[in-house]
C-alpha cells in the first residue's frame, strides 16, 4: 500500500501539505516543513513588500477550529523568492510559491518576476484574502477573476494554480467553473477560510480577535463540510487537466480520506498544523493508511474522486 501521489509531473510520498499562511512565514519554518513528512509544502502568500499584517490579537484557537484576521503578514516577495531559488537544486518540486497581491498590478508584477526567474516550481495565486480590511475577495468578483486570469496567461507559462474562497450556491459553482475552464490552470485550491465569522468570549463579553471588530476567517472542523462540497463541486465541473487541492477541516486521516474521495489530489492542513506542529503530517498519514488498509485499497487512485450518490 502506498500514499504516493502524482501531481503536475512530480511524485510525492503522500498528498499532505501545509496551507499557505500556516508554519511558513520564515525560512526556519519552511525548513521545518522541508524536514517533515509532508509530501510538499508552500510558502506564505507573498506581497511585493513586507507586511506586518493586522494588529494583535489576530488568531484565536477554539475547540472546533480557529478564527483569524491576519491581514497577510509576510516577509515580502524577494524573501521567499530567494528561498525557493536556493532550494531549486533539489529539483523535487516539493515547494510551492504563493502570491497574494493587494491589487491586479501587484499580482502581475510578481508573476512577471517569477516567469522571468529560474524558479521552475508551482505557483499559487491567492484569489481569496478575506481578512484585509477594506478589500473584497477577488474570487467573489467573477468579472475581475476573469480579467486577472486573462492578463496573467498572456505571459505566464509556468504551472499556476489558484486559491479560491468557499462558494455556497450551485449557480456560483457553475459560473466560476465556466470561467476557470477557459484557462490552462494547473489546479484550484478549495477552500480558504470562511470569511466574516464571529467568535465570542462569553466571560469577557467581547470578541477574540482585534481587527474588523472581531470578524475573521473561520477554519478547522467548522468548515469541513463546506470544503468537501467545494472540492466535489469543482472536481465534477472542471476540465480533467485542472486538479483540485483540498483544504479545510483536515484534522484526522478520515478527513483526508473524505477529501480524496471527493476528488482532491493534494491536501493542505492549516488549523491543525497550527495546533499540533509538523508531527500532524505523520499522524494524519498513518491514520489515512489505516483506513485504506481496512478497505483493501493499495493506492489513493483506487478511490480518489469515486464518491457515490444515493440512487
Amino acid at each position: 500500500m502506498s500514499l504516493s501521489t502524482q501531481f503536475l509531473g512530480h511524485t510525492y510520498a503522500n498528498p499532505l501539505m501545509n496551507a499557505s499562511g500556516v508554519h511558513c512565514m520564515s525560512v526556519e519554518e519552511l525548513q521545518e516543513l522541508d524536514r517533515s513528512s509532508a509530501g510538499a509544502f508552500i510558502t506564505k502568500s507573498a506581497t511585493p513588500a513586507e507586511r506586518e499584517g493586522n494588529p494583535e490579537p489576530r488568531y484565536y484557537p477554539v475547540a472546533l477550529g480557529s478564527i483569524n484576521s491576519m491581514g497577510l503578514p509576510n516577509r515580502g516577495f524577494d524573501y521567499y523568492l530567494d528561498y525557493v531559488l536556493n532550494r531549486e537544486s533539489k529539483g523535487d518540486g516539493r515547494v510551492f510559491f504563493s502570491v497574494a497581491g493587494m491589487s491586479l498590478a501587484d499580482n502581475l508584477a510578481m508573476l512577471h518576476r517569477l516567469q522571468d526567474s529560474d524558479y521552475t516550481g508551482v505557483t499559487e495565486l491567492n484569489l481569496s484574502c478575506p481578512n484585509v480590511p477594506g478589500k473584497p475577495q477577488v474570487g467573489y468578483d467573477f468579472e475581475q477573476t476573469q480579467q486577472i486570469l486573462t492578463e496573467v496567461f498572456q505571459f505566464y507559462k509556468k504551472p499556476l494554480g489558484v486559491k479560491l474562497p468557499p462558494y455556497f450556491d450551485m449557480v456560483h459553482f457553475d459560473t466560476i467553473a465556466g470561467i476557470l475552464n477557459r484557462f490552462p490552470l494547473a489546479y484550484v485550491n478549495c477552500i480558504n477560510s470562511v470569511g466574516n465569522a464571529l467568535y465570542i468570549d462569553t466571560d469577557l463579553e467581547q470578541v477574540v480577535v482585534k481587527p474588523k471588530n472581531g470578524f475573521g476567517g473561520i477554519g478547522g472542523q467548522y468548515v469541513k463540510p463546506t470544503a468537501l462540497a467545494n472540492v466535489r463541486a469543482f472536481y465534477v465541473r472542471l476540465n480533467p487537466e485542472i486538479k483540485v487541492i483540498g483544504t479545510g477541516g483536515i484534522t484526522t486521516g478520515r478527513d483526508a480520506f473524505e477529501h480524496l474521495l471527493c476528488g482532491a489530489t493534494m491536501l493542505q492542513i492549516g488549523t491543525q498544523l497550527c495546533k499540533d506542529g509538523t508531527p500532524v503530517f505523520d499522524r494524519v498519514a498513518s491514520e489515512l493508511q489505516q483506513i485504506m488498509d481496512s478497505k483493501g485499497y493499495k493506492s489513493i487512485d483506487e478511490f480518489r474522486g469515486k464518491l457515490q450518490s444515493i440512487e
